[in-house]
């Protein structure tokens, strides 16, 4: 992987542990050689990762769109910064520049970008890892979620495990490495008659 996209919050959260993975993590993509490709902020997680990174010496590529910029929200010490229209060429520039995707905490936003990736994978219009950075078991409750869906039989259990998942990000990073995408992209049932 040359690139990983991470999406996460533009907020710190209320416990310092998230700030502080966010750091590592980007540190930990600069100590692999891995680009960091994320949405441009300078505040919150996305701000964090993307220092991690910069002060580790590894190259962080953020797409901002434009009307974010304006409110002057643009990290200014990236080493390229890519202004788009709207958040959807944010997403597909994100996407077009990434080999896997990492999403840390965060809110609306973050899941937006997390579940079109997954979206986008069990379709088969790509192939890349992506894994969930499960800080201080943020996300539980999305793991439960992803075993009722294929309990319930609205996910098949080769979908349900494209979502990695892990406390620790070099655990993480490993698993993203040794990943080997669905063969076969999601069923399509027909219509009952």
């Amino acid at each position: 992987m040359k690139n990983i996209v991470v999406f996460c919050g533009s907020s710190a959260g209320q416990e310092p542990v998230y700030m502080e993975q966010a750091s590592q993590l980007g540190a930990a993509l600069a100590r692999r050689n891995i680009g960091l490709v994320y949405g441009g902020a300078k505040v919150g997680l996305m701000g964090a990762v993307a220092d991690g990174a910069l002060q580790a010496g590894g190259k962080v590529t953020g797409v901002l769109p434009h009307f974010l910029q304006q409110k002057e929200l643009a990290h200014n010490g990236l080493t390229d910064l890519i202004l788009v229209d709207t958040m959807h060429e944010r997403k597909t520039k994100m996407n077009e520049l990434s080999d896997g995707v990492i999403a840390l905490p965060g809110g609306f936003g973050t899941m937006e970008e997390l579940f079109e990736m997954l979206t986008w994978g069990q379709l088969g219009l790509h192939q890349k890892p992506i894994g969930l950075l499960n800080v201080n078991g943020f996300y539980d409750a999305l793991h439960q979620l992803s075993q009722t869906m294929t309990e319930k039989g609205f996910l098949s259990a080769a979908n349900r495990d494209m979502l990695l998942y892990s406390d620790r990000i070099d655990d993480l990073l490993t698993k993203m490495e040794q990943y080997r995408p669905v063969e076969k992209p999601k069923w399509i049932t027909p219509a009952q008659s």
